[in-house]
């Protein structure tokens, strides 16, 4: 059920997104990826977007680390990365990493948080 809320937010905010033009064609090419299931090239487009501050972008991440789609499903990257969008004013994020969060220890929880601090102060690279 979970699952399906997640993929469900997901695909809302697909359609309710609205991006800089400048971001629009790796942005939706990533889209596109990921509707035919091929996670890869999604998170290849996606990632390079996160790290510029596309917010969509870093709330798409978080997805695919809680789902797991084309990445090792890692709830403390997808917990960084809803925080990251919850920060930046997107309006599914700020659920999505309360879902998250719990199914996480509070040791993970930390370490997520910390992370997020960290990717912050690095302007989001190498996250």
């Amino acid at each position: 059920m979970k699952n399906m809320l997640i993929t469900l937010c997901f695909s809302i905010a697909v359609f309710l997104t609205s991006t800089s033009p400048s971001w629009s064609g790796d942005f939706f090419k990533g889209v596109a990826a990921y509707k035919a299931g091929n996670y890869a090239i999604a998170l290849q487009e996606w990632k390079p977007l996160a790290e510029k501050g596309h917010v969509s972008a870093q709330y798409n991440l978080s997805l695919m680390y809680a789902l797991g789609h084309g990445i090792i499903q890692d709830h403390v990257y997808a917990h960084l990365w809803s925080n990251i969008a919850a920060s930046s004013g997107h309006k599914n994020a700020t659920a999505n990493r309360d879902v998250i969060a719990k199914r996480m220890t509070a040791s993970q929880l930390e370490k997520a948080q910390e992370l997020a601090r960290e990717c912050v102060r690095k302007k989001y690279k190498g996250c």
